[in-house]
């Protein structure tokens, strides 16, 4: 065995990493006595060492070196952790695994997987070092938001991943892995979206709670301010500026969707979409700049992160809209696929978005599509605003349902000309 200065620098990194965890159980750990530590600074940096060493040995002695070490290692490990119960009432065995996962880093650096290695003796770090705040953020997450999060992965990691990527059916038009691709995309935005609001909070301003309301869902949004508008006509100005908010940031969301799916539609469809953004944003910051009255802010979306019920209904409601664009697309040409997305457009825009993303520059000229689209974005804010100023009465016609229709009349027109 002739060492070679490629392994003396794999043992260089090895005995780093081992050091790097070392030192961050160390400081862990700093105030207990001698005794009563499984493992300190020194005896992580020689596992680590050990770990690019058994490499080494593994190469010129066979592989079963690593196997060997490791349960040797695991045994002393092990031996003196639960001697140290006898004089430490700590059963918490993350010493037992950082040390096990050293050996294992120390391997992937004597291989020569520097950036690997690397990589995971950082997030190895930045873990262990962050046990108060990963705890605290357990004893403040909610039921139903674990529940969204486990859901969000079944149906991203597990559901996306075992269905087939081919068309079926009629004009096969329905991909079931695109399809459900276009769930997870819209499932996941609303998920952020609820977070972001959960995180800030509303005590930091009505204009950041409706700014990422918008994100997850707008019209939940204007329904409930709206209400809170019926009885508190004081404070309409600074509502109406939270329902412009909220509608506004659906364009930006739309188009980052359309620019995911279909780059060229994005870019044809950028003009209508930032006018109507601009033109709905400008409103709202002058209503918020403009109101006066102190206000105690408490309002809260009461809305699931995510429901799995929901998506599933919205993969319903975007295979039917697939199923009859095509269908009205053969019948009435693009005439009927205008149709189908104003009508889409009154209770979701987001169906419709996915749909002539995957359909632009095949079945339809990208400006039908961008048309078709911006329609469908005009009818449901127009909807939005007869629903605010129904439910919130003469305040909000001004405030909300007219800087809404302009920006529908903007958009439009861009769109046109």
């Amino acid at each position: 065995m002739t060492p070679n200065l490629n392994d003396l620098s794999n043992l260089g990194i090895a005995l780093a990493l081992g050091l790097l965890i070392g030192i961050q159980r160390g400081w862990v750990s700093r105030a207990k006595g001698p005794g009563e530590r499984i493992a300190g600074v020194r005896t992580f940096t020689l596992v680590g060492l050990l770990g690019g060493i058994s490499a080494i040995l593994a190469r010129d002695f066979g592989p079963w070196v690593i196997p060997t070490i490791l349960i040797c290692i695991s045994l002393v490990v092990i031996a003196a952790y639960w001697r140290s119960q006898d004089r430490v009432k700590d059963l918490s065995i993350t010493s037992v695994i950082g040390t096990l996962l050293t050996y294992a880093f120390g391997l992937l650096a004597g291989e020569g997987l520097w950036t690997t290695a690397a990589s995971c003796a950082i997030v190895t770090a930045i873990i262990l070092d962050n046990k108060e705040e990963i705890h605290g953020l357990l004893a403040k997450l909610k039921d139903n938001e674990l529940d969204a999060a486990l859901k969000l992965l079944l149906i991203s990691v597990v559901m996306l991943t075992a269905l087939p990527n081919q068309g079926y059916g009629p004009w096969k038009a329905l991909n079931p892995y695109e399809i459900w691709w276009m769930v997870v995309l819209i499932a996941s935005i609303s998920f952020l979206g609820y977070f972001a609001v959960r995180i800030g909070g509303t005590s930091r301003g009505l204009m950041f709670t409706s700014l990422f309301a918008g994100l997850s869902s707008s019209t939940a949004l204007t329904l409930h301010f709206a209400r809170l508008c019926r009885d508190n006509h004081s404070i309409s100005g600074l509502l109406a500026s939270g329902i412009l908010t909220a509608c506004g940031t659906m364009f930006p969301r739309l188009l980052l969707v359309c620019l995911l799916i279909n780059p060229e539609l994005g870019r044809t469809l950028m003009p209508s979409i930032l006018t109507m953004m601009v033109l709905t944003y400008l409103p709202a910051i002058y209503l918020w700049l403009t109101f006066r009255e102190p206000v105690e802010s408490n309002l809260e979306l009461k809305q699931n992160p995510l429901e799995l019920a929901s998506a599933m209904g919205f993969a319903t409601i975007l295979t039917l809209i697939i199923l009859m664009s095509h269908l009205l697309n053969d019948w009435l040409g693009t005439a009927g696929v205008f149709i189908l997305a104003a009508v889409s457009g009154i209770t979701d825009v987001d169906a419709v978005t996915l749909t002539m993303s995957r359909q632009a520059g095949d079945m339809m000229s990208l400006r039908d599509a961008a048309i078709a689209i911006t329609l469908a974005a005009s009818v449901n804010s127009l909807v939005k605003g007869a629903m605010a100023f129904s439910i919130g009465g003469r305040p909000l016609l001004i405030r909300a349902l007219l800087p809404l229709a302009l920006a529908v009349v903007g958009g439009l027109a861009v769109n046109v000309f």
